[in-house]
């Protein structure tokens, strides 16, 4: 298909100042040595939009999404090693940057998801900046597909969000003071003598701070039983589905029985893990997957350096309860526990790992850490924030976004969540060899929250509690 060239087209939702070259921060370098051929490290968001019976709909989009691309200095960014430090990289600007080599129209397609599975399989370009938007027009002509990907050392679920954002169309969002910049702190070759009780202290604290979360990483798979439908060789092979539900049916749920809406998202996930299991002939008894709870340890409004800033929270899923209730409540009670002692603690802070590891560690460690991801947890299940605007490309109104996170090595199955317009978006990425049903777990999703909420209504089991917010 002849590239499109729509330069005449509207500037871009954001625009920020060109950026310059910035080290990777070690959780980025984790992500970047880790990646295999068969194991890549990119998000991604896979977006339907209508296109009202418009023929040039998907066409016009992708000659929008080209031209706005050059005008935002974060897609122009590639990494590339350095000298020092050993084994570090380094973002930095490419100085011939062709937006086509990134921006790709598709053949008509009749399933959106069939065609993202293929795409989400095919690692990205490391020679060039590391992202994609690949725009699937559809067959019926009523809607035409984005799907966006990005590496995770180029951009966080939140930075990634800001990126895709900035190549839609231009919308009214409130004036925000600009942040600080972030003072310039010279580096010397070797530290201050002055400085060394306080570097020594430090040392051991992180140190002690390691082993914590080892020996809580080694406690937690102490016990634990999970499904070897959740884990896998290592195929290479994509399958991606996606789920619907009502936010109202969610806050339903909430306000009868407690917690947070998190709580409860994560609550369907056991619960459809449970039916999945029992009717692909699978047993869900005893079964207590460890899932990865991501959380941000971005401080809004704050200038921080750029990069991966995560910790996780890690909870065992309640998959052989059989109440849903139970399910519920043990969930919000993992949750609860998680929150008391923070994200740098326990289990799920085995991210802040990667920030005690030099960056050579990383690049000699990297295929010894892919591997050992399954030891770690057996499911990822995130949550990516979207804006509660109305967005649109090329004027044609976003009308479902299902957010897709990367699969570790060794692992069949990562579930993200997004909200949009009063709806919750699951996106479900699997092994395409190990979960050749993966329409058979979103179907579950949906009887999951259908059966919650009739047990609410009912009055059934319903508590409260101080978290219930």
């Amino acid at each position: 298909m002849p590239r499109i060239d729509p330069r005449r087209e509207s500037e871009p939702l954001t625009t920020s100042p060109v950026e310059s070259a910035d080290l990777l921060a070690p959780l980025d370098l984790a992500f970047w040595n880790i990646e295999t051929a068969e194991h890549p490290m990119h998000l991604g968001a896979l977006g339907v939009f209508e296109a009202d019976d418009e023929p040039d709909a998907a066409e016009r989009a992708a000659g929008l999404l080209a031209a706005r691309a050059e005008g935002v200095p974060g897609l122009r960014m590639r990494i590339r090693s350095v000298w020092l430090p050993f084994g570090g990289a380094t973002r930095a600007p490419v100085c011939a940057f062709d937006p086509f080599d990134h921006v790709r129209i598709a053949a008509p397609v009749a399933d959106f998801h069939a065609a993202a599975g293929e795409l989400m399989q095919r690692p990205l370009d490391r020679a060039k900046p590391p992202w994609e938007a690949h725009v699937l027009p559809g067959t019926d002509g009523t809607s035409f597909g984005v799907l966006f990907k990005f590496h995770h050392a180029l951009a966080d679920g939140l930075r990634a969000l800001t990126l895709a954002a900035s190549l839609l169309d231009p919308v009214d969002l409130p004036v925000s003071r600009p942040r600080r910049p972030a003072p310039v702190v010279a580096r010397r070759p070797l530290p201050d003598p002055r400085r060394l009780p306080g570097l020594l202290r430090e040392t051991v604290s992180e140190v002690g701070q390691a082993l914590g979360i080892g020996t809580s990483v080694a406690r937690a798979t102490l016990g634990v039983r999970s499904s070897a439908s959740l884990t896998s060789a290592a195929t290479g092979t994509r399958r991606t589905a996606g789920v619907v539900l009502d936010l109202d049916d969610v806050h339903q749920v909430r306000k009868a029985v407690g917690g947070t809406v998190n709580d409860v998202l994560i609550a369907v996930v056991a619960g459809a893990l449970r039916r999945w299991l029992d009717e692909r002939g699978d047993c869900s008894e005893g079964v207590e997957p460890r899932a990865l709870v991501p959380v941000s340890r971005r401080r809004p409004r704050t200038a921080q350096p750029p990069g991966n800033r995560l910790s996780g929270y890690l909870v065992r899923l309640p998959v052989s309860d059989e109440d849903p209730l139970v399910r519920l409540r043990s969930v919000r009670t993992a949750m609860d526990r998680n929150k008391d002692a923070g994200p740098e603690r326990g289990a799920g802070a085995v991210a802040l790992l990667a920030e005690r590891v030099p960056a050579l560690g990383h690049r000699i460690g990297g295929p010894v850490v892919a591997q050992a991801a399954r030891l770690l947890f057996d499911i990822l299940v995130t949550s990516v924030p979207l804006p509660g605007i109305g967005l649109r490309l090329g004027g044609c109104p976003l009308a479902a976004v299902y957010p897709f996170a990367p699969l570790a090595r060794g692992q069949s199955l990562a579930v993200a969540v997004s909200t949009y317009r009063g709806r919750v978006h699951f996106g479900l990425v699997a092994d395409a060899a190990a979960v050749p049903d993966l329409e058979l777990l979103a179907d579950s999703v949906r009887k999951e929250i259908h059966d919650l909420v009739a047990l609410c209504a009912n009055g059934a089991g319903l508590v409260t509690g101080p978290r219930a917010t």
